[in-house]
């Protein structure tokens, strides 16, 4: 699947390739055969061990999935959800799953949409390969298309800078009582979904984060006056 993914990014235009803890070497002769003349992708894929620093500078991420998981945005088609991602002058991403499990729906917590491509009720699961190639034509296809308009865009908070947010965030509530911490992975998941959903700036970000601050020093100073 590594080597036909490369492969089909090649067909498309796409080149950056991105690994998530992979269980196999791309280095190897049936990885190499399957990319045919996308070797160089392969060459130059990026592995990582974590979906934090595979998305980090990415404002726009999309998943996909085949099943409706709760809490979920809801399932959109490549057509709805693709040009999304080309509206955006900040690098995004797409998430693809394992070939045997797909996401799981902590991985599916860092996509603020999630993709479903439409298929027979009979056998609606795709392979991991054919599922990139059919959203990699789907990219070319937008990217042929009339040139966005130069409108200026305030730059969008990263993977990075959010998760920063939502650890002093997650503090704070534990601190204030609406957070357990038997419990507080999982209502975090959900914030997290709805607020990175949301599309924040990095100032509106930043903002999130100057409130956090301010309301952990009033909590240690309850008989202080505001020094602003």
């Amino acid at each position: 699947n590594v080597g036909s993914v490369a492969r089909v990014m090649k067909n498309f235009g796409l080149h950056e390739l991105v690994l998530v803890n992979p269980q196999c070497s791309i280095t190897s002769q049936p990885a190499q055969n399957m990319a045919s003349h996308a070797k160089d992708i392969l060459a130059n894929a990026k592995q990582v061990a974590s979906l934090e620093e595979a998305l980090k500078e990415c404002s726009r991420v999309v998943a996909t999935t085949m099943r409706i998981r709760k809490p979920s945005p809801g399932l959109e088609p490549p057509e709805q959800t693709l040009p999304w991602l080309l509206e955006s002058p900040e690098p995004t991403a797409i998430l693809f799953g394992p070939e045997d499990s797909g996401l799981s729906n902590e991985d599916l917590h860092w996509a603020q949409r999630w993709l479903c491509i439409p298929a027979s009720a009979e056998y609606p699961t795709l392979n991991l390969a054919q599922t990139v190639a059919i959203c990699c034509y789907e990219l070319f296809q937008l990217s042929k298309g009339p040139e966005q308009n130069n409108k200026e865009w305030e730059p969008l908070a990263d993977v990075t800078q959010f998760n920063a947010f939502l650890d002093d965030f997650s503090a704070l509530l534990l601190r204030a009582g609406f957070l357990y911490p038997h419990t507080a992975d999982d209502r975090m998941n959900k914030i997290r979904g709805l607020l990175f959903r949301s599309q924040p700036s990095k100032k509106e970000v930043a903002t999130l984060r100057g409130i956090v601050s301010q309301l952990e020093w009033a909590l240690d100073n309850p008989d202080k006056t505001n020094p602003q």
